[in-house]
């Protein structure tokens, strides 16, 4: 099962290694891990993404809050919550026409960020999903070259509850 972990922690040197050591450590692979400044001074926040189950979750959420660096560890997987990813891939345009790489930029709301006369660039964000889709769709054309960031999540902010106006009875 997919499992989301957002960790905050110190930003400074080895506190990167010592998550990542954790996970090798306990056996866990890593689908995805992406690091970067927070709104907080020397504040780092981690997206892990890795595939376990509830109970060996559970016991990496404990050995990451009990690392020296660590501020916070939000097991996202259970909460609702936005990720995103960002991927540039690029395409041969010798197997396909402009117009058709353009409708797919489209449909998916990305952007062209490059283009010569063998291939074009194309910027796709969204949900993890939607990028397994665009590398589904952009196969047959010829990927060239991809790299994709790996995700970042939050949880989402919580509604206020409008309390219902009581009106008195007649």
């Amino acid at each position: 099962m997919k499992q989301v972990i957002s960790v905050l922690i110190e930003n400074h040197f080895g506190a990167f290694d010592r998550v990542a050591t954790m996970f090798s450590g306990k056996g866990f692979n890593l689908k995805s891990i992406t690091i970067g400044e927070t709104e907080i001074a020397n504040v780092s926040r981690m997206t892990i993404v890795t595939e376990g189950e509830g109970k060996d979750i559970d016991k990496v959420v404990k050995q990451l809050n009990r690392l020296v660096d660590t501020i916070k560890v939000i097991d996202l997987s259970e909460t609702n919550h936005v990720e995103r990813e960002l991927a540039l891939i690029k395409v041969d345009l010798q197997n396909t026409s402009l117009d058709e790489m353009k409708n797919v930029c489209d449909i998916f709301r990305g952007n062209v960020v490059d283009i010569n006369n063998k291939s074009i660039m194309l910027e796709i964000t969204g949900p993890p999903d939607k990028i397994d889709a665009v590398v589904n769709v952009l196969m047959p054309f010829g990927i060239l070259e991809m790299a994709r960031s790996g995700n970042v999540a939050l949880r989402r902010g919580e509604q206020l509850k409008i309390k219902k106006k009581e009106y008195p009875s007649n």
